[in-house]
């Protein structure tokens, strides 16, 4: 089979080192793709991954059996409804279906309808409106612009002036048209936990659950970001959280195939909880795979991803099956000095095979940022540079030979989180 991967972080690397194992990929493209991907197929860096037809011309001129969506950004352009329209498998919701992600208030209305258990909220498209519903309310809160606005559109507000000032950026256009709409919602406590599913046919089929990590620096502090490391599976969540949350993936699976939410619903609902008192709560839900979760969550798949994605985007519930290693995995991300802010590309990334080669086998380095130069040299291209996984049969061996590996990996700027899974060492107890 021939097969093309929309995007270009290491969520899409991940994706493209789990499919590229299957004996049914013969050859695979990666629009644009990184520096990691270039040694797993041809990256193919002139194709505008949001432009439906031009992803469909591609697809066409080379024989492509199936596209698979990374990033959700030409999901909620419809790039999966061109595809589809034309023949060609997708493994990537539909325009209609993508707005769980691309519209909060869509969201929102839609776990509403469905009796799923979220956080209260109001939705505004006056900005007078917002900050009265933020006096009313009372800090903290949690401020949203609706659209999608590259992982930057929701601010956690300590304080009433912090709130007001959200609403502020987000009315004043900071965040584009995404702020156009502002949701507003009380802020919910406990750890976060990410719980992912293949859906299909209103069929929900659970992937391990995942813990990011979003705060910028040790001890969850400083600005949030993209995430900064993960581990699989969460050894926090009790049988009965987790059994909640599947439940609940399994009514919004089931609610994205009836009125009025019918639409053709093939690919990931990630469900990302908050583990109140009350029992989990969803934060939100996205219509594709996380990034960095991705990258702890295949490498503990045994299945043949390509077998499922296909089930997935011909509709064949039936042929789902899914089979987890008990590895345990934890990822640290390495970023450039300055991230999330403003920092510089270019950096000469040394260490890489080093890092993988010091524990064949335990250790997988997907690239996120990366590129390279004129030379043929490795180099920094984005905030997020590299997802260093190690794989251990217990949560301590993994997160060693992560920070191992982490050891060897060298560039200019380098910066990192020292803590990832600390808290989950230390029990339930950390979250208090």
């Amino acid at each position: 089979m021939n097969i093309l991967v929309l995007g270009s972080g290491g969520r899409e690397h991940a994706l493209t080192w789990a499919l590229a194992k299957s004996p049914k990929c013969s050859e695979i493209y990666i629009a644009p793709g990184n520096g990691g991907t270039d040694s797993l197929g041809t990256n193919i860096k002139s194709l505008n991954i949001e432009d439906g037809e031009a992803v469909l011309d591609f697809a066409q001129r080379n024989d492509v059996d199936l596209v698979v969506i990374g990033p959700e950004a030409p999901l909620v352009k419809g790039v999966a409804d061109v595809l589809r329209a034309a023949g060609i498998a997708v493994f990537g919701p539909d325009e209609q279906g993508a707005q769980l992600e691309g519209s909060k208030t869509y969201s929102k209305e839609f776990m509403e309808a469905n009796g799923i258990p979220t956080a209260r909220y109001k939705s505004f498209t006056n900005r007078d409106e917002a900050r009265a519903y933020c006096e009313e309310l009372g800090a903290p809160l949690v401020v949203k612009a609706d659209g999608l606005a590259a992982g930057k559109g929701v601010i956690i507000a300590e304080t009433l002036d912090a709130a007001l000032g959200a609403v502020d950026a987000c009315f004043s256009g900071e965040f584009g048209s995404a702020g156009n709409t502002v949701v507003v919602e009380e802020m919910l406590t406990g750890p976060e936990c990410s719980l992912l599913a293949f859906v299909t046919n209103g069929k929900a089929f659970c992937m391990a659950p995942a813990q990011d990590h979003k705060r910028a620096y040790d001890g969850d502090l400083g600005p949030n970001t993209g995430g900064m490391g993960v581990y699989s599976p969460v050894p926090i969540v009790t049988e009965e959280e987790m059994a909640e949350m599947v439940r609940i993936m399994e009514v919004a699976a089931a609610a994205t195939a009836k009125d009025p939410f019918v639409n053709d619903y093939r690919g990931v609902l990630y469900g990302g909880f908050m583990l109140t008192p009350e029992g989990p709560k969803v934060l939100e839900f996205n219509a594709r795979f996380g990034d960095p979760e991705t990258q702890v969550i295949l490498p503990r798949l045994k299945s043949d991803l390509v077998d499922v994605m296909m089930a997935v985007a011909e509709g064949r519930d039936g042929d789902i099956s899914l089979d987890w290693a008990d590895d345990w995995a934890v990822s640290v991300v390495l970023a450039s000095e300055g991230y999330p802010g403003s920092y510089e590309k270019g950096k000469v990334i040394l260490g890489v095979q080093d890092a993988e080669e010091f524990d064949e086998g335990k250790i997988i380095v997907f690239h996120a940022g990366t590129g390279l130069n004129s030379d043929g040299e490795l180099i920094t291209a984005g905030g997020r540079v590299l997802n260093v996984v190690g794989l251990g049969s217990t949560f301590d061996s993994a997160r060693h030979r992560a920070y191992e590996a982490v050891k060897r990996i060298n560039f200019e700027g380098k910066q990192f989180r020292t803590d990832i899974g600390k808290k989950a060492q230390e029990g339930r107890s950390a979250w208090n």
